[in-house]
């Protein structure tokens, strides 16, 4: 099978488009013919070298899947050959969705959503599923409750937007002026150009001093330390950034706020939930472009160094298979 493979960290040139042989399925396993796959700010991270010490080169990275089961192993109870699924691999554990085919536990797979094309599909499981984790699993986000969102126009932002609207919350993001309509589509009520605006100071505006109930940090940064200042009382934040530098957070100490710190987990029920969403339309796929496989370090360019259009918002989806 055709595979892009890392032999070494480093740029987007480190990729290499190379025959590899075929997994074949194991004891509670299955073996996908993999459709389409996306880009996320992991990939770029994994492709640099910020993981070098959780990964042995060669490797195959790639973050999504959405495909066709052509192969089960011994023991799968809930899949058989033919089923269309998404899934996140297990991040950090065997090779990734650069791939013709990758091979998967049944526990973290799910069926894909009917309403979607597989390119769409793939946009979901990590980015999505992140957010569905961090919004239910995490802050158990209630109707009513308002919500601020760093970087609504990403990756992660995006769906974070469409699921808290669907629960029913008040939705805060910040993001630049030329995404505003953008978001305005997915549902923010609010937009903060960060770039021409103090969010802290727009926050406490607008909600007359009282702040918000939850802050969703995808941005890093002093975000940690800023979001003390515009929680309410009881408030929670939920960051899904590597934590580097010591935050001081004695403003949220004030708030008796509680902090969620997410690397996300794999699993079959939040796909299940997904796929809900999906389906009823409350989740809608942003794939803003597409790349084959063999141009996937373009690809890795667009999302990290936004070369080609510095406007990008979205996903990227990478064709693996054409569908027919």
């Amino acid at each position: 099978m055709k595979a892009a493979v890392l032999n070494e960290f480093g740029s987007v040139e480190k990729f290499e488009l190379l025959d590899v042989p075929t997994p074949k399925p194991g004891v509670d396993e299955v073996l996908v013919k993999v459709m389409a796959t996306s880009v996320n700010p992991l990939d770029y991270q994994v492709r640099r070298g910020d993981y070098k010490n959780e990964l042995q080169l060669p490797v195959v990275t790639g973050h999504d899947v959405s495909g066709v089961i052509v192969e089960v192993g011994t023991g799968v109870k809930n899949f058989k050959v033919g089923d269309e699924v998404y899934y996140t691999p297990e991040i950090f554990n065997g090779n990734g969705s650069y791939a013709e085919y990758h091979v998967a536990k049944e526990s973290i797979i799910g069926i894909k959503p009917k309403n979607v094309s597989h390119l769409e599909a793939a946009t979901f499981p990590l980015a999505a599923g992140t957010a569905w984790e961090m919004l239910y699993s995490r802050a158990h986000l209630k109707i009513n409750q308002t919500i601020l969102i760093h970087g609504g126009a990403g990756g992660v932002g995006v769906p974070t937007i469409q699921i808290a609207k669907a629960i029913g919350a008040t939705v805060y993001t910040t993001a630049r002026a030329v995404h505003h309509e953008f978001l305005k589509g997915l549902g923010a009520d609010y937009i903060i150009d960060y770039t021409a605006e103090n969010y802290i100071d727009a926050i406490l505006e607008l909600t007359n001093n009282e702040g918000v109930d939850v802050v969703i940090d995808t941005i890093g940064g002093t975000t940690l330390s800023d979001s003390g200042k515009i929680l309410s009382q009881m408030g929670q934040v939920v960051t899904l950034v590597d934590i580097e530098q010591p935050q001081n957070l004695i403003h949220a100490w004030g708030k008796n706020a509680t902090y969620h710190f997410v690397f996300t987990r794999q699993n079959r029920n939040k796909l299940d939930e997904l796929t809900k969403l999906i389906e009823s339309g409350k989740l809608k796929p942003v794939l803003s472009k597409v790349f084959p496989l063999s141009e996937i370090g373009k690809a890795h360019s667009l999302l990290e160094y936004r070369t080609g259009d510095e406007n990008f918002y979205g996903k990227i989806g990478i064709e693996v298979t054409k569908e027919q």
